[in-house]
């Protein structure tokens, strides 16, 4: 194994995690039951109180990831009391599980854990969906957290880091775009991109893991999706390092769909033909790379206050009980 995967500077404490869930499971379930009015009301409260609570902001994101405008039909579905471990990850059972406990247990759904890369024929709770089409049938939730939703702390200045991009991650044959870049890109200069999982694809492209910490010393940082999207991008916006990607294909509770080329992140093209002009670009604009930056750092923003996240992940459950005739 690796040592660098037990860094755990810029990283959720899974023991923590894993922990404080199972401990969770101990409480009897009849504890929380449809006590979700007086649970977002609680923290409505608790808001409001600390000059928090921005109900226009709350209600267009819970509209954002909760599209359900009329009442939807669900045949089948499954009711809220048969869920378990057992399901899927442990990881997205626990992060439905901690805001579907309020919840009358036999209230029913459609639930898909995992990497989503279709739009569901029904209203199904996921964590991610495509942003091409009508995708009002994938409700999003905020589910897989603890790898997904990392946010970096006092990172060095943009101007303190190397001219370079930089990127390691895992890749398959059949990731073709991720292949793709590396057949164009390995060699070049001002890259330093190279896969970390074993496989037949060329050796050359076999380096050693970097940490979170080691990526930082660049000033861009290569954003690639892999199945869905990408998992490094959340903690790279937080940085005072930028994002460089096509535009994205996928979002999740991220909102991946909201992000402006060349405004959050630097885009690149489909190609990846124009990587090299858009870095050096931005290498001798440093103002324009700043207020990249501060736009993406501002984005994340919204994302680090739990208890407003609490209570958009319960009414956007409310919202999808209510659409389809069942509250």
């Amino acid at each position: 194994m690796d040592i660098r995967r037990l860094s755990f500077k810029h990283k959720n404490s899974k023991l923590y995690y894993y922990l404080s869930n199972y401990l969770k499971q101990l409480v009897p379930s009849a504890f929380y039951q449809n006590k979700f009015e007086s649970k977002i009301k609680k923290l409505e409260l608790i808001l409001k109180k600390r000059n928090q609570l921005n109900k226009d902001e709350i209600y267009s994101r819970v509209s954002y990831y909760n599209k359900l405008s009329a009442f939807e039909t669900i045949s089948e579905g499954k009711p809220l009391k048969t869920l378990t471990l057992k399901d899927g990850k442990k990881t997205y059972f626990f992060d439905f599980y901690e805001h579907y406990k309020f919840f009358n247990k036999n209230l029913r759904g459609h639930f898909l854990f995992g990497d989503v890369m279709h739009i569901p024929k029904v209203p199904t709770f996921t964590k991610s969906r495509p942003l091409s089409g009508e995708n009002k049938n994938a409700i999003l939730l905020k589910w897989n957290k603890v790898r997904h939703f990392i946010f970096v702390k006092n990172d060095k200045k943009f101007e303190e880091k190397q001219n370079k991009i930089v990127w390691r991650g895992e890749v398959y044959a059949k990731q073709k775009h991720r292949v793709r870049f590396l057949e164009m890109h390995y060699k070049k200069a001002i890259c330093n991109i190279a896969r970390v999982n074993k496989n037949n694809l060329n050796s050359e492209w076999l380096k050693k893991r970097m940490t979170i910490s080691e990526q930082l010393n660049y000033k861009f940082i290569l954003s690639i999706e892999g199945y869905d999207v990408a998992s490094n991008l959340k903690w790279i916006m937080s940085s005072n390092s930028i994002a460089v990607m096509p535009k994205p294909k996928f979002e999740t509770w991220f909102m991946e769909g909201q992000l402006i080329p060349n405004y959050h992140y630097i885009a690149i093209k489909e190609d990846y033909s124009d990587l090299e002009e858009q870095l050096n670009y931005y290498i001798k604009n440093t103002k324009e790379a700043k207020a990249i930056i501060n736009n993406a750092n501002k984005h994340v923003a919204q994302f680090k206050n739990k208890l407003t996240e609490d209570l958009i992940s319960l009414l956007v459950i409310k919202k999808y009980f209510e659409k389809t005739g069942q509250l």
